[in-house]
């Protein structure tokens, strides 16, 4: 999964980030340290944010254009 190395190359603290979609900051760090598997609305949310597709943010693809 893609949400640290997209968080940290946009320069954002889990806490920003996890503040802006409206989760805890440490589920936000449970799914970058794969402890926690986000959900589908998870998935969707976090993608959406970083305007990327899932199947980018969760390593299936090399192209992050959600289109």
């Amino acid at each position: 999964m893609r949400i640290k190395e997209l968080r940290t190359s946009r320069h954002l603290s889990q806490l920003k980030m996890a503040m802006d979609l409206n989760m805890a900051q440490n589920t936000l760090s449970r799914y970058e340290t794969g402890e926690r598997e986000p959900g589908i609305s998870e998935l969707i949310r976090i993608a959406d944010y970083f305007q990327v597709s899932v199947d980018y943010l969760i390593g299936h693809s090399d192209h992050p254009d959600p289109r």
